[in-house]
């Protein structure tokens, strides 16, 4: 069996040849439009402005541990620090940490931490920091959605200030990677509750920004750490606006009141042929590490015969959804890992389009349409259900509602709910109040599906909502768990995505592109394997085109 060293070294070098290859041949390029002017090399990079970024939703909780929504990880992202980072090139590098020493027999790290480094409140960081963040995520009290690696140690140390050491029983794929995540600081934590923790709304990190203020449905702002361990960041603030409409985002880019937002991809066809756009903002392409799905609530009877959701896949014209929501950019998703990664079963294919077979399915579960009004029913009950998703996301929106006519031509009546994006998750995702919905997860560069379908995962606020249950999974995934060898994950992670096609908990729908657009007063901003904003610290806006002051 091979080292940890030695599948760190190889998986990391795989991973950053996976990402190159996901750009069709190269490093992501930029869209076709051309990028409006750059501003004067002579200039250098400046201190000072704000960049103005534009979220649908509101963080939900800014307390690592408990932040599972998007809006609040790029707020804790950017607020605290892990021992260890995912660098440019996807390659796991020292943050916090200083240096680190992996045992020959991979089951033991000896992490050697920065005496740099303080807290936003003027506190030392230390080792007690790094073993209270290991405490609390396996803490059964703590209702986090992250603990699961943690919990696989056999040992944690701080011997002394600046020393950590974790030990595990069994070599574990994730052991390194789970060390990215944020460290909390003890001396504000410890012996508290996180219920109501005023950290929940103004943490305190190590990072390169520091919180600054909230306005609740208006906006957060983050101000650079003048002592961060790496170097003050050139740009004075990061404000997330709260805009729950990309249309309304559209007009504020325009006016020149933000300065980045996610386009979709109408938006980017548009604007990539305007070259009066093209000279003042600069657009990006490239495969996002996600996917978009329609999952069922598997405790709905309506839901727990595996006939009526292969029906439900059935009657989906993926192509259709690629078309015509994505405009063709992007590709089909027939699994939970991108198309082109290593643990993808290449011979698992999505479910076609054939709305006869889906009929004769549903036929075979009982639902029929007896009375002749085109809607089938069983028992008296015709087939009706709702499909819900989050408010502000237009793709998943028109997803929905191509979704929703394709099924009714099978005879189901499917109602659309748009729920603002903090109740959804609170009053109906976490409370598994649903019965269908459309959603997207982000697909980490290191696999493992323990959190999202391990059928232990399905209490309120872990990520099995949709109550999956299967022993053969559950087996396979502690298989590519508990192993640092790659053929063995391989094989079992192609047996699961088998399963997923005959269980169909989800139908996976695909893989869009991240169209992501930037004001060209901004310099920076490149794409790498990993995406944009790795370099963040270093962005600026030279002194000529900047617009807000302290």
């Amino acid at each position: 069996m091979k080292t940890m060293k030695d599948f760190l070294r190889l998986s990391l070098l795989s991973l950053t040849a996976l990402f190159l290859v996901a750009g069709c041949g190269g490093e992501p390029e930029p869209g076709p439009a051309a990028p409006g002017p750059a501003p004067p090399a002579a200039a250098g990079p400046v201190n000072g402005d704000s960049l103005i970024s534009a979220s649908i939703g509101e963080p939900s909780n800014l307390i690592p541990a408990l932040a599972s929504d998007t809006a609040s990880s790029e707020i804790t992202g950017r607020v605290y620090s892990g021992l260890m980072k995912i660098d440019k090139d996807l390659n796991i590098v020292p943050d916090l940490a200083e240096s680190l020493e992996i045992s020959e027999d991979g089951l033991t790290m000896t992490f050697k931490l920065r005496q740099d480094v303080r807290w936003h409140d003027g506190a030392p960081f230390t080792s007690r920091d790094a073993l209270f963040t290991y405490e609390l995520m396996i803490d059964p009290q703590t209702p986090t959605a992250y603990g699961e690696s943690y919990k696989q140690v056999k040992s944690a140390e701080a011997p002394d200030d600046y020393t950590f050491i974790v030990s595990y029983e069994k070599p574990l794929a994730r052991a390194l990677v789970s060390w990215c995540f944020d460290i909390m600081p003890a001396h504000l934590m410890e012996g508290r509750k996180l219920e109501g923790s005023p950290l929940a709304r103004q943490p305190v990190g190590t990072g390169p920004y520091k919180f600054d203020k909230w306005e609740s449905g208006q906006r957060l702002t983050l101000a650079a750490n003048d002592d961060y361990f790496l170097g003050r960041p050139r740009l004075d603030r990061l404000v997330m606006r709260i805009i729950p409409d990309l249309s309304a985002q559209m007009m504020e880019l325009m006016g020149g009141h933000i300065d980045t937002m996610g386009l979709t991809p109408d938006q980017y066809e548009e604007k990539s042929a305007d070259r009066t756009f093209t000279g003042q903002y600069n657009l990006f392409r490239y495969p996002a590490f996600a996917y978009t799905y329609l999952a069922f609530n598997l405790r709905d009877p309506r839901f727990s015969d595996r006939r009526v959701r292969q029906a439900m896949a059935l009657a989906i014209d993926q192509q259709e959804l690629i078309d015509g929501v994505l405009l063709g950019l992007g590709s089909p998703a027939n699994g939970p890992f991108k198309p082109d990664m290593w643990a993808c079963n290449q011979n698992v294919k999505p479910h076609p389009f054939d709305p006869e077979k889906a009929r004769s399915l549903l036929a075979e579960a009982g639902w029929t349409d007896t009375d002749g009004d085109g809607r089938i029913d069983r028992d008296g009950r015709p087939f009706q259900f709702s499909i819900m998703t989050n408010q502000g996301n237009k793709m998943r929106e028109q997803t929905a509602l191509i979704i929703q006519s394709r099924l009714a031509q099978v005879g189901i009546k499917a109602d659309l709910r748009i729920v603002e994006w903090a109740a959804f998750l609170k009053e109906y995702l976490d409370k598994h109040n649903f019965e269908a919905i459309i959603m997207g997860w982000t697909i980490p560069i290191e696999p493992d599906l323990y959190d999202v379908w391990n059928s232990t995962k399905t209490r309120p606020g872990e990520l099995n909502f949709v109550g999956f249950a299967n022993e053969e999974v559950d087996r396979l995934i502690d298989e590519a768990r508990f192993t640092l060898d790659q053929p063995t994950r391989k094989k079992a992670y192609d047996r699961i995505q088998e399963i997923f096609h005959e269980e169909v908990p989800y139908v996976f729908l695909y893989v869009p592109d991240a169209l992501p657009v930037y004001s060209n007063r901004l310099v920076g901003p490149e794409v790498g394997p990993g995406g944009l904003g790795h370099n963040l610290t270093d962005w600026y806006v030279p002194l000529d085109r900047q617009r807000y002051q302290q």
